[in-house]
Formats: C-alpha cells, structure tokens, sequence
C-alpha cells in the first residue's frame, strides 16, 4: 500500500531521522508548524507503516563490538525447508546487524558485529553447524566510512 505524503510530512519525517527524541514543540518549530498538526501527522504516519518503532543508535566500538564482516554466502539449497532453517539461524544471531537476500552469484551477505576474529570464527561455526552452506567468504571492514539510518527524504510530488 502506498501512502501519499507531502512536503510537510517530509520535513517532520527528516526532523524525526535526525533525532527522534527532541520534544514535539521543537520539532514543530524546526518544521515550521505548531504542535497538534505535527502531532496528527506523526499518528498518521505511524498508523501508515511509514514511522515504525522508535530506538536508539549505540556505538558499536564503544560497546567492544571492533570488529565487522561483510559475510558473503553461496548455497545450493534453495528448498524452502533450508530457507526456513537458514532464516531462523540468522534470527537467533544477535551478531548479525543486516541480512539480504541478493541477484547474482552470491546468495546472501550479511553484515556481522563482533568483539574480535575469534568471536567471528564462533559464530561461524556455530551457523555452519545448523545449516549447510555451499561456500561463506568473509570479508573485515577496515573502516566505517559512511554509516547512516537516514533515508533520503527527496522533495516529491
């Protein structure tokens, strides 16, 4: 289902992205607008899908989570049996941050935190253990250089 949403619904969902946790007059006065219509929005846009739950981003190194993979999988399963065990897999992995499904040769990537490569080298045991998998290449970020929940919020009709 798709939702019609105009300017302003795009001004208070990138006030929203940039901090969630200021208070409804703030972010009506950076939009433009005073407080009940801002607040009608947001129940609108959340009774819509568009605004889902609320949360807060921590620092992963901070935390002694230093290192992350980028976990490229090839499989040839493709049964909806392995499919299901694979997904619940990844669900009892806290470790793994990201999950997609891809076009082309590789299957699967994940993205992966962990305090260390040992850490990494466990949780791959242990995925290996549940379910097979044709071939896993992993592969440490050097470095985050880009990093953002933000979606980007163009200008529309």
């Amino acid at each position: 289902m798709s939702v019609q949403i105009d300017e302003m619904d795009r001004k208070i969902l990138r006030a929203l992205q940039e901090d969630a946790s200021r208070s409804l007059d703030e972010i009506a006065r950076e939009v433009g607008s005073s407080k009940t219509p801002v607040w009608t929005r947001i129940r609108k846009l959340r009774e819509a899908g568009i605004i889902g739950r609320q949360t807060v981003i921590l620092d992963a190194e901070a935390l002694g989570l230093e290192a992350c993979f980028f976990v490229l999988i090839r499989t040839s399963e493709h049964e909806a049996e392995w499919q299901q065990a694979f997904l619940a897999a990844l669900q009892a992995r806290p470790e793994v941050m990201e999950a997609h499904r891809l076009a082309g040769e590789i299957d699967y990537i994940l993205k992966v935190r962990v305090p260390n490569a040992r850490a990494y080298d466990a949780f791959y045991q242990a995925l290996i253990s549940e379910v097979r998998i044709y071939n896993v290449t992993a592969l440490l970020s050097m470095e985050e250089i880009k990093s953002t929940p933000l979606l980007p919020l163009a200008t529309g009709p």
